[in-house]
């Protein structure tokens, strides 16, 4: 579609400064110009109502001043469209509600093809994690665990690789205790920007051999598994041997990423996110869903600079707001050449943030972490 000639849209954004350098360069700013798309930065230092005029603002920022500002200016605004709602993102800040969402998912699995999520509990306090009888509960070493609160503090990924009860003994509750899957070290990151879908693959923790296992004491944070020792790494390298420019890696059907992807997007009510899936080496065409993100590292998605002004565009020319809203129902597109092989580590948000700020806006830095299931 032409865009009409003299008119301009203007699209706020409200993000971190690291989360700001990586998502609006001078590529996308560029590109989103030449179809008549202006990116506006918006000054936390005043009221977000005294700002503008805005035709969208996007945004990834927390606490409950910022969702006030958002409301406030969304009544007075009724027309600008706000992506994504604070109440659905949300969701995905609590690591038990977010995978609960894809168990509710009406995907049609065919071609014997699977998906689900890996087994996990929560634990609320230091004592039940020391009386926790892991077998009963459904769970065996070694298990994954995860601050149970995802709202991208620095906090939310300090995560660790638990391979006893010396190690559980260490976690600081509330956390997440999920089963580790043996998945080939390859973990496909799944984007989603409105109707369209893309997957990646990349590398991820290495596999752990269960005749080793007692051999491995307590637990390792995620920023020490790369320095594991060669009883779980044979030879040179284990990610040369899981070289992803092989052509081993088999990708998941890009029907079943889109299928699940458009249930997610209906489901959870956005349109910026992505999510990361694992093959389990166990079952070989079971896939499963172990993490759900909003707003990711759109930058580190090829050509995503197209691909975010092509969603702005499109969502900037409906002819009111619950088009976009009634979009959430619409099937989504997919790039079909499948999964890019992509040989950097995983990439996730970080911040330092004060945990008690709830009445402030929270700017949450986003850094980079080095490996991440």
């Amino acid at each position: 579609m032409e865009e009409p000639m003299g008119r301009r849209f203007a699209v706020g954004y409200a993000l971190a400064s690291k989360k700001q350098a990586s998502f609006i360069q001078i590529s996308l700013i560029n590109i989103a110009r030449e179809k008549s798309i202006d990116l506006i930065k918006i000054d936390f230092e005043k009221p977000l109502i005294e700002q503008g005029p805005f035709n969208l603002v996007i945004h990834k920022i927390y606490g409950a001043q910022w969702r006030q500002q958002l409301a406030e200016y969304s009544a007075k605004n009724p027309n600008v469209l706000i992506i994504d709602s604070p109440d659905a993102i949300e969701r995905l800040h609590n690591r038990i509600s977010m995978l609960q969402v894809v168990m509710e998912l009406s995907v049609i699995e065919c071609d014997a093809v699977s998906f689900g999520i890996p087994k996990q509990i929560a634990v609320y306090d230091a004592i039940e994690v020391l009386d926790m009888n892991l077998e009963g509960r459904g769970l065996k070493f070694p298990v994954i665990a995860k601050p149970l609160v995802a709202d991208g503090s620095a906090k939310s990924h300090k995560m660790s690789l638990v391979y006893n009860r010396d190690g559980l003994s260490k976690l600081k509750p509330p956390v997440v205790l999920q089963e580790f899957v043996n998945h080939g070290g390859v973990i496909f990151k799944v984007y989603v920007v409105g109707d369209y879908v893309k997957c990646v693959k990349r590398k991820s923790l290495p596999d752990v051999n269960e005749e080793n296992l007692g051999s491995l004491k307590g637990s390792l944070s995620f920023s020490q598994v790369s320095n594991l020792n060669c009883v779980e790494r044979s030879g040179d390298s284990y990610y040369k041997m899981m070289d992803l420019d092989d052509g081993k890696t088999e990708i998941p059907p890009m029907k079943l990423l889109v299928d699940i992807a458009s249930g997610l997007r209906r489901a959870m009510g956005l349109h910026l996110f992505n999510f990361d899936v694992i093959r389990d080496d166990r079952i070989g065409n079971r896939y499963l869903v172990i993490d759900i993100n909003y707003f990711p590292g759109y930058a580190k998605m090829p050509s995503y600079e197209h691909v975010l002004t092509d969603f702005f565009w499109d969502v900037l020319n409906r002819t009111n707001k619950k088009e976009i809203d009634l979009d959430l129902d619409l099937d989504l597109d997919s790039d079909t050449s499948g999964c890019q092989n992509e040989g950097s580590m995983l990439i996730s948000s970080n911040a330092d943030v004060d945990d008690g700020s709830a009445n402030r806006i929270l700017v949450v830095d986003e850094k980079e972490n080095p490996i991440q299931v």
